[in-house]
């Protein structure tokens, strides 16, 4: 497996086209150590990295490791993955109306740190809707999620 994994990150490094950037892999140690170079392997190196050393949570939460603790999530597909990955976390968090999952989940979509007490009432609030059975998805948790957001005053201006 190893022979066969280095195979594929030589053989990425000699491909030329695709840039490793912040776009493609998101943030943390592998993006950092992979920083400026092209390639499928090192983006392949940089995505295993990040996923194997768990660090993209604490730098999008710290705004640390290149990531950007402000930003908003560029891609549906990004803040879907990550409920997806994090559901049961997640719907445990909303229900307490806090947690590292829920806090996650609010810098991914920008809520800035005055409006977290905020975010996590209206969220736990609104869990019944949001988690409404055992089957829901993670697209129709980040729909109702968003959902819930526009009818609020002061966390809609995030979904700008």
């Amino acid at each position: 497996m190893r022979k066969t994994m280095a195979m594929i990150a030589v053989a990425g490094l000699a491909l030329p086209g695709v840039a490793a950037a912040k776009d493609s892999t998101g943030c943390g140690v592998g993006t950092m150590l992979f920083d400026g170079q092209s390639g499928v392997g090192p983006q392949v190196l940089a995505v295993t990295t990040n996923g194997t050393l768990g660090n993209q949570t604490f730098g999008i939460s710290s705004g640390t490791l290149g990531c950007d603790s402000s930003g908003m999530v560029d891609h549906m597909a990004e803040l879907n993955e990550f409920t997806g990955d994090n559901m049961d976390r997640l719907a445990a968090d909303v229900a307490a109306g806090e947690g590292e999952t829920l806090a996650t989940m609010a810098d991914l979509l920008g809520v800035a740190s005055a409006d977290r007490d905020r975010f996590n009432r209206v969220m736990q609030q609104n869990f019944v809707r949001i988690f409404p059975s055992t089957s829901t998805s993670a697209e129709e948790v980040v729909k109702t999620t968003q959902a819930v957001m526009a009818e609020d005053s002061q966390l809609s201006t995030y979904l700008s």
